[in-house]
């Protein structure tokens, strides 16, 4: 009987697994429709096929960039629950992103167990870390919001209607969470007395694994443990969003638009901090809600005409396909081929997840 539920719990984690992909994939096909209904899409596409070479070089370059800086700054939180190298903290950075790609939302989880696998740290632990990491993520795209606000020559609240809102109720929820993860840290074994009653004796070996499980998600948390960290994160911080500005800023250039518009950093600043809200949208690699933001925000902010704007949209989100999905399966190449050489198991996307399960327990 035990064994026929789990096998219903399992059938039902993969139906729900397959309900969630297809419902964000019709969601990402009806925005891409809405987006591109109107555009000339040869016009679109002969604007990419035209691309500078020379440009797309440095925005490849830019763009990995702000990857590498992502992943020193991951092993600065990590740091005080284990030093990792830098390879296996790109590699899982790159196979997060990659797998964002296809189910959005699941990156991060297997983030946790590509670092788990590779570093022999609780998947439970990298996993707080990377939810610290998402919330300085949003403080800090709060933050350049506010500084497109402050540098866009009119209003940007009246001409992106849905912005001043977004900044509203996003400031109310981080606030929250800020607030709750702080209280939790500072109160822990409260915290653990408490969960520890909420289950009864019959329960107990239920309420000793929930207990490891949430003290080392708190690991996690805690892990921003001295200033000299705290300072370091800050940098790295500022530096990601300085370059993922400029890279911005390169694609209108790798895509000749600067013959047509006069292009300055500013555009590219405003138009990458706009375009992370698409990410709000739990779609497949943001797709159809970064184009349609994208492409909005290039024809009302600065009167791009719908083949610029489109060709914008879908080169750099195209790109940013590739460049994930390539690099992941690349680098996992190479993980197993020095696992091989050292005699260890290869990992793939199934046997990351087992063999967390049992260094978990």
């Amino acid at each position: 009987m035990d064994t026929k539920l789990l096998i219903s719990d399992k059938i039902k984690k993969i139906l729900n697994k397959i309900f969630g992909t297809l419902a964000s994939s019709i969601i990402a096909f009806v925005l891409l429709y809405f987006t591109f209904r109107n555009v000339d899409l040869n016009q679109a596409f002969n604007i990419i096929f035209n691309s500078s070479i020379f440009y797309l070089i440095l925005f490849t370059l830019s763009f990995f960039l702000s990857h590498v800086l992502r992943a020193i700054r991951w092993q600065l939180i990590m740091k005080s629950v284990k030093e990792i190298s830098f390879f296996n903290s790109f590699t899982s950075v790159m196979v997060g992103y990659g797998v964002n790609c296809g189910v959005p939302r699941l990156g991060e989880l297997y983030r946790s167990l590509f670092i788990g696998r590779l570093e022999r740290v609780s998947r439970t632990i990298a996993m707080g870390t990377i939810i610290v990491e998402r919330i300085i993520d949003i403080l800090f795209l709060g933050i350049s919001v506010l500084i497109s606000v402050l540098i866009y020559s009119g209003n940007l609240y009246s001409e992106i209607l849905w912005l001043k809102s977004a900044l509203i109720y996003g400031s109310i929820i981080m606030t929250i969470l800020v607030v709750v993860v702080l209280l939790l840290i500072k109160n822990r074994e409260v915290f653990f007395n408490v969960l520890n009653k909420v289950f009864s004796k019959s329960l107990k070996a239920k309420s000793q694994r929930f207990n490891s499980v949430f003290r080392k998600l708190f690991d996690g948390f805690s892990s921003i443990k001295n200033s000299k960290t705290f300072y370091g994160i800050i940098i790295y911080s500022v530096l990601i969003m300085l370059v993922y500005g400029f890279t911005s800023f390169l694609a209108f250039f790798v895509l000749r638009i600067n013959l047509n518009h006069e292009i300055s950093y500013e555009m590219g600043w405003i138009v990458m901090t706009l375009s992370a809200f698409g990410i709000v949208i739990p779609t497949p690699g943001g797709t159809g809600s970064y184009h349609i933001i994208v492409k909005s925000v290039l024809e009302t902010l600065y009167g791009f005409n719908a083949s610029e704007s489109s060709a914008f949209a879908l080169m750099t989100h195209i790109f940013s396909y590739i460049a994930f999905l390539s690099t992941m399966f690349a680098l996992i190449r190479i993980v197993n081929v020095y696992r091989s050489k050292s005699n260890l198991d290869k990992v793939n996307f199934i046997s990351v997840i087992k063999a967390s399960e049992r260094e978990d327990e």
